[in-house]
């Protein structure tokens, strides 16, 4: 967890913005939120935490961090967006069409892809997220 809120913290200062304490109350938050989270769920989270860092806070940071690509959105069909911190730079979803049900999966076929596609066009891969849509057994019937 403290390597996740460095990994954090170091992107906004590295990238030229002052870590403040709005900041790292919001990535404490992001880090010791379970799984994925939408901006909305975060910004009640932060607002328990640290009171005074308000909504638009939290989406700007979340922002920077998205741009930074150290945290990235997922959709998974219920219109908000979630997000997910890409600290080992690879993450990999199933997620279901019908009940959008998220399973993680560590197993990745993409990593042969991507040192082809790295070779192919001289271009270093730093990571990947990778969701596959589907129907899961449970919306199927069995």
């Amino acid at each position: 967890m403290t390597d996740t809120i460095k990994l954090l913290n170091q992107a906004i200062v590295e990238n030229g913005y002052r870590l403040t304490t709005a900041r790292k109350a919001i990535v404490e938050t992001l880090a010791h939120s379970e799984g994925h989270i939408t901006a909305d769920a975060l910004a009640v989270a932060v607002r328990r935490q640290a009171p005074q860092v308000g909504r638009m806070t939290v989406y700007r940071t979340l922002d920077l961090l998205c741009s930074f690509g150290v945290v990235r959105p997922i959709y998974q069909g219920t219109g908000a967006a979630h997000f997910i911190i890409m600290a080992e730079g690879s993450h990999h979803h199933l997620i279901c069409n019908h009940c959008h049900t998220v399973i993680e999966f560590e197993e990745c076929m993409a990593d042969e892809l991507s040192q082809q596609l790295s070779a192919q066009f001289n271009f270093q891969v730093k990571g990947h997220l990778l969701e596959i849509h589907g129907i899961c057994a449970d919306c199927r019937g069995g």
